[in-house]
């Protein structure tokens, strides 16, 4: 437990289950203290190694931290700027909010009147910025770069994970279900391979209980179409960048997307990628003469299967944009960019109150 006196952020997390916004916390978090920002985590569903502060430590918002006027109060879910609100403005604590949005789509009446009132607002994408009505800093997500990495020796890693060494590989990672599009790219396949005996597939990731029976439909189809044995479905993993590594195409097949990492992870290890035109991802790839991977539309299996076909077909083609794209997150994409430039933001307010 954090001596409230020397937190200067408060990261509330509101929810239990976890969540894209619960990882986004998870991960963020220790890099920010590494690069000496005071944040500390309130509420439920976080790993206990993570720096946090019980409800009780909210009773001394009214006195000031360590060196500070005030403090921050970074919040990324409406139940988490309502009680903030409350706390600034009601109860007159010491405190300023930030809030990130990483939605989408067109906020509800109840979301702009809680947005309206933040000190700062940060959207994890242009598209996402482009649906707030108040400005806003753009920060893009970033990834563990000392995670993921590209492999040394490449047959060495699909040995490792007892794969096939000799084949190549195209990968789909996260969950198993329709939103995230496991049957678009379970379908490319089962189009492509037969013609490619040199190439197997592998969909990496959890079905929860209320998608079971749509990852059995694939599985059945898989096996009507006689490819048991080259498209795999291995489950979820917490070595997932070892998987990334064995790789030689990612395939993010989503059909829709708040923001995306997967993409990221895979150009993180040298991998050539092929993504649907939802969430960032346009924002991460690059298409055309540099590219590091191909955009195509979201739901579209033809596209996608020839997508797919161009960078397995082309073997100069796929190599060329990994490369771009290890170049592409590890001097953009970096989670420790994205600690400082949220940093920034926490300075800019914390120095406009001391000024103030």
């Amino acid at each position: 437990m954090e001596d409230i006196s020397d937190v200067e952020i408060i990261a509330p997390n509101f929810k239990r289950r976890l969540s894209g916004v619960t990882s986004t916390i998870i991960q963020l978090v220790p890099v920010q203290r590494a690069l000496g920002q005071k944040v500390a985590t309130l509420g439920p569903g976080l790993p206990a190694s993570l720096p946090h502060i019980g409800y009780s430590a909210l009773l001394r918002l009214w006195g000031r931290p360590k060196n500070r006027a005030l403090r921050l109060w970074h919040a990324r879910r409406n139940v988490e700027m309502l009680p903030a609100i409350v706390l600034r403005d009601i109860l007159r604590m010491k405190l300023r909010i930030v809030f990130t949005s990483a939605s989408q789509r067109k906020h509800s009446g109840w979301s702009k009147f809680l947005i309206r009132r933040m000190d700062a607002v940060i959207a994890t994408s242009n598209r996402t910025a482009a649906y707030l009505e108040v400005p806003s800093t753009t920060i893009m997500h970033g990834i563990d770069t000392q995670r993921f990495y590209p492999a040394d020796d490449k047959m060495a890693a699909k040995a490792a994970l007892g794969l096939a060494p000799d084949k190549k590989i195209a990968g789909c990672f996260g969950r198993v279900r329709h939103q995230k599009g496991t049957d678009l790219f379970v379908d490319t396949m089962i189009e492509l391979l037969p013609m490619r005996p040199n190439w197997i597939a592998i969909v990496a990731g959890r079905a929860t209980a209320a998608h079971v029976s749509f990852e059995n439909e694939l599985k059945d189809r898989v096996k009507q179409a006689g490819l048991f044995d080259r498209i795999l479905f291995v489950g979820e993993h917490t070595n997932i960048p070892d998987w990334y590594r064995a790789l030689d195409l990612f395939v993010a097949p989503q059909r829709w997307e708040g923001f995306g990492l997967t993409p990221l992870e895979a150009m993180a290890t040298k991998v050539p990628v092929v993504a649907t035109d939802v969430g960032a991802f346009s924002e991460l790839l690059v298409t055309g003469e540099d590219e590091t991977g191909i955009l195509v539309a979201a739901n579209s299996l033809g596209d996608m299967t020839q997508a797919a076909a161009a960078f397995m077909d082309d073997p100069e083609r796929a190599k060329l944009a990994g490369e771009r794209g290890l170049a592409r997150a590890t001097d953009s994409f970096s989670i420790q960019g994205e600690a400082s430039r949220i940093g920034a933001v926490y300075e800019k307010l914390l120095s406009d109150t001391a000024a103030g």
